[in-house]
């Protein structure tokens, strides 16, 4: 049903993400509570750094194709610059949402909001738009 190569390529994007995420969130704490800053505010630079653990991972082991990639790394940027300015205004207002409306602890709601954009929005948008292969290589493999 699955190819190997292709629950391969996924666990190797959860090891990314896990390594950006684990960084965003850790970051996203000491902001808010050594810092002060709100967590929103917090989650934007946090997110930022996250993203470029993320991208780097991504790019350089996860979807590392040697020429198979269908656009250049300025391209590449652009699109994950733009998966990530999604992804973080969902994490920020979902974590807001569920503060607000739910009295959920941000620390909390940041990691049930985290689990949807992660899995819903950041890794098909990756896969298939980012760090899209070339269709001769997907049919040579």
């Amino acid at each position: 049903m699955f190819k190997k190569k292709a629950i391969f390529t996924f666990l190797q994007a959860q090891v990314a993400a896990f390594l950006g995420g684990i960084t965003d969130y850790g970051l996203m704490i000491l902001l808010t509570e050594v810092f002060k800053l709100h967590f929103t505010f917090s989650i934007l630079i946090s997110g930022t750094v996250g993203a470029i653990i993320n991208f780097s991972i991504n790019r350089f082991w996860v979807f590392k194709n040697q020429c198979g990639y269908n656009s250049r790394i300025n391209s590449q940027l652009f699109k994950f610059a733009v998966v990530v300015l999604g992804s973080i205004s969902l994490k920020s207002f979902g974590t807001l949402i569920l503060q607000k409306a739910f009295q959920i602890d941000y620390r909390i709601g940041r990691l049930v909001t985290d689990s949807f954009v992660s899995y819903g929005f950041n890794y098909p948008l990756i896969k298939y738009w980012v760090f899209r292969a070339n269709e001769k290589q997907n049919v040579i493999e």
